[in-house]
């Protein structure tokens, strides 16, 4: 770099010491393609780690502190209860910030004259949902109980299994974003909080549908006032499929991403192409959907069954 770049970007520099990292935070997060809730992650993990380095500014932050964050997050002792974190979870705090530090340090912004995220490793996070699915009959038993909780329970429950929407993207669901196609056949939904921001169209089955509308006669003027399909909160959701999860007895305790795994699963099961469920499900990426088609061929006839075929008439 010659002279005069470096005395330009320091000029660059300086002028950009006037904003408060306050005001920083709240450029970078109003430039992210991210949903509402992603955004509120992204700001709660900013903060935590600025609760770590108390408030230093974030323009002198070190990699080694942001390393030195990433082990204590790893090893439990900024938790609570001092347990370490899940590398999955770790990666959600460092996450942010590198996000953070990459947009601040391009030379088109420079708010930062360094990335000191650039050497720090993310943790590798392990591939545990493989497992993480219901059974056709575990299925039948987790909707059961639903019904005997609340036909609204029900039809929550029936809603994640039948389409693999995300718990964001089901409780931001309005009765505006339901859509017929050009020939009127079917019932589509826009679904308007994807990941990433992201809009997708999901085909509601005939059935479901039927019984979403038998369910909005049945509300009383006030509930219909709202235009949610269910007003509730992701958290009132997850401890409705909490409580399904313990009373239906099944030995698995599961989530409303389970539901989400259970219809990538069933889907490929049952015939559906990959391109077909990474389409409903939203991936960006085939690789991401490949993981479920993995677990079906599992499910399927695997190499031992041919050994036995083979050897059937020696058994």
């Amino acid at each position: 770099m010659d002279e005069g770049s470096q005395f330009t970007q320091l000029s660059t520099f300086k002028q950009h010491e006037a904003y408060t990292d306050e005001q920083i935070i709240d450029m970078f997060l109003a430039t992210c393609s991210r949903s509402k809730y992603t955004i509120r992650n992204y700001k709660q993990a900013i903060e935590r780690f600025r609760q770590f380095i108390s408030h230093k500014p974030l323009a002198e932050v070190t990699w080694q502190e942001i390393e030195v964050y990433k082990i204590g997050l790893m090893r439990g002792y900024y938790s609570p209860q001092k347990k370490p974190l899940a590398t999955a979870t770790v990666a959600s705090f460092i996450a942010p910030l590198r996000s953070l530090y990459k947009w601040g340090s391009d030379p088109n912004i420079a708010l930062f004259k360094i990335n000191p995220t650039s050497c720090v490793r993310m943790p590798t996070i392990q591939v545990n949902s493989k497992n993480h699915y219901l059974t056709q009959k575990e299925v039948g038993h987790f909707l059961k109980q639903l019904k005997n909780q609340s036909i609204r329970d029900y039809l929550i429950g029936l809603t994640f299994v039948l389409t693999g929407l995300r718990l964001s993207e089901l409780s931001s669901i309005e009765w505006g974003h339901f859509i017929k196609d050009a020939a009127e056949t079917s019932i589509w939904l826009m679904v308007m909080e994807g990941k990433g921001s992201k809009q997708r169209t999901v085909k509601v089955p005939p059935q479901l549908w039927e019984l979403l509308l038998h369910y909005a006669k049945s509300l009383d003027p006030n509930q219909r006032l709202d235009p949610r399909l269910f007003p509730l909160s992701g958290r009132q959701i997850e401890r409705i499929i909490g409580k399904a999860s313990k009373k239906c007895d099944i030995g698995k305790s599961f989530t409303p991403h389970w539901l989400r795994h259970t219809n990538a699963t069933l889907a490929l099961l049952y015939g559906a192409s990959l391109q077909q469920v990474q389409e409903n499900l939203g991936h960006s990426h085939i690789n991401t959907t490949q993981r479920y088609l993995h677990t079906v061929e599992q499910l399927k006839k695997a190499a031992p069954d041919f050994v036995q075929e083979g050897l059937l008439e020696f058994l």
